[in-house]
């Protein structure tokens, strides 16, 4: 336990250095998006760095399934916040609806490079959690609702994005999400080197 204390000690002073030595250029991103971005970043950042930290020292974290359950609504509402609330000097409500078509854009130079990171990388890595909470809950779901129960969710939220004005209706991004969550399919077995789940209260929560 004092080993584990002393790794979410370290893994926490790194991540709040490494945003501090970045936050000149992540703060360029609350010009395109909610503030809460910056939070968000830094969350991922430390849950990264913790989670490699771990990983390294063969250390594992034991939680129940309600407090998995509570951290994964928590960080859907932050990425709702970061889906629907932006700032108002951006254009939105357009589509598109041809595949790799704004992917490349990103990669082809015309944008800001911190903004094609983010954009690229971000609709990627964010939906990671997605794709290992299915896999926790995968007894339930046949081989085929692995692929069209994300499909479903991320079509709905782009849907709503547009008809609200609150983003664009993008097939690319569509694309990159469900990467994500495949990801979090492959890196599944990893993440269950670190963290456990507590079946005895996945079990009293079902």
């Amino acid at each position: 336990m004092l080993y584990l204390k002393k790794s979410i000690l370290f893994s926490s002073s790194l991540s709040i250095i490494l945003f501090f030595l970045f936050s000149p250029i992540i703060f360029q991103l609350t010009d395109y998006l909610h503030p809460i971005v910056l939070a968000t970043v830094l969350l991922c950042l430390w849950a990264f760095i913790t989670f490699i930290v771990l990983l390294i020292r063969k250390e594992t974290i034991s939680i129940s399934y309600t407090t998995f359950l509570l951290f994964l609504g928590l960080y859907t509402l932050s990425l709702l916040v970061l889906l629907f609330f932006r700032p108002s000097n951006q254009s939105y409500g357009t589509y598109n609806l041809i595949p790799f078509s704004t992917i490349y854009f990103f990669l082809s130079g015309k944008v800001n490079l911190l903004i094609s990171f983010y954009n690229l990388t971000a609709n990627v890595v964010l939906f990671i959690p997605y794709g290992i909470f299915l896999m926790i809950k995968g007894c339930k779901f046949s081989k085929s609702e692995y692929i069209y129960l994300p499909l479903v969710s991320i079509t709905v939220v782009e849907c709503l994005q547009y008809i609200t004005r609150r983003g664009s209706l993008d097939i690319d991004d569509l694309i990159l999400n469900l990467i994500g969550v495949f990801l979090g399919y492959l890196l599944y077995p990893v993440f269950r080197r670190v963290i456990i789940i507590s079946r005895e209260q996945k079990r009293q929560v079902q």
